[in-house]
């Protein structure tokens, strides 16, 4: 069976809505470029992060972050990232909300005054929004990695154990693979993938969180996606990271091939 990249997927703002890709370049040692670069803070941990000896652009656990583990609402928003003005627009119910530019402080301040209010008495202070160092992300774990799924371990958690459908969208990934077999992407650390123009080292499985229990198209908390992995596996893990060991362009529909 042959293996492909069915979606190609980065997350500007950490914690807000996927930008879908046709292709993408990938630089050996790097996430996808401007995934997870900015994210949303509230008051109190931007003003820590201020003062830290890091300064805000620091990697940071995702607990100073507002995301879908704890304010699902934010799935409400539809989002749209320009990477050449970098300007962030906003969304709700295909309704223009908000807009400015995540590199200038006016963007910013507009951008974070609409997310104070949405997000009004779900936050302790005003969200301020925050932008990664040079060679940092804000991903849940401090290294660059790229995520990936096997869609086939998706629908086997949703045929065996949930009998529902469940949205790959909930996992976040950056690329999603079609044509392995269900849960043979375990098999796959310590070895390399060849994906497009570039090749990917696979270090280790992904351990899921309660922000899987959010449903990309309503918001809702309507499944328990990690006791539903514990009840049918043993385990609570969906998705593998991946380093990147030789930078190249990724497009939609390329060959996987796995290596040594």
């Amino acid at each position: 069976m042959n293996t492909t990249i069915a979606t190609i997927r980065r997350y500007p703002v950490k914690g807000l809505s996927a930008e879908e890709l046709p292709s993408v370049e990938v630089a050996a040692g790097s996430t996808l470029p401007y995934d997870r670069h900015y994210a949303l803070m509230s008051g109190a941990a931007a003003l820590d992060a201020v003062h830290s000896e890091d300064g805000p652009g620091a990697w940071r656990p995702k607990s100073e972050f507002l995301t879908l583990l704890r304010h699902e609402k934010l799935a409400c928003l539809e989002t749209e990232f320009d990477a050449d003005t970098q300007t962030l627009i906003v969304r709700r119910n295909g309704r223009p909300v908000s807009r400015g530019r995540l590199d200038q402080p006016m963007g910013r301040t507009l951008l974070e005054q609409f997310f104070a209010a949405f997000l009004a008495d779900a936050v302790p202070g005003a969200p301020k929004i925050a932008e990664a160092d040079a060679g940092v992300a804000f991903t849940d774990t401090r290294h660059a990695y790229v995520s990936l799924l096997n869609l086939a371990s998706v629908r086997d958690l949703e045929e065996r154990v949930a009998k529902r459908a469940i949205d790959p969208r909930r996992f976040r990934a950056n690329l999603s693979l079609d044509g392995l077999p269900a849960w043979s992407e375990r098999d796959l650390i310590g070895r390399s993938l060849r994906v497009g123009g570039a090749r990917l080292a696979v270090v280790e499985h992904i351990g899921r969180c309660k922000a899987t229990e959010v449903d990309p198209a309503t918001g809702s908390r309507d499944i328990n996606v990690v006791q539903t992995l514990k009840r049918g596996y043993g385990h609570t893990q969906c998705g593998v990271y991946a380093r990147v060991t030789e930078g190249g362009r990724i497009a939609q529909g390329d060959p996987v091939i796995i290596e040594g």
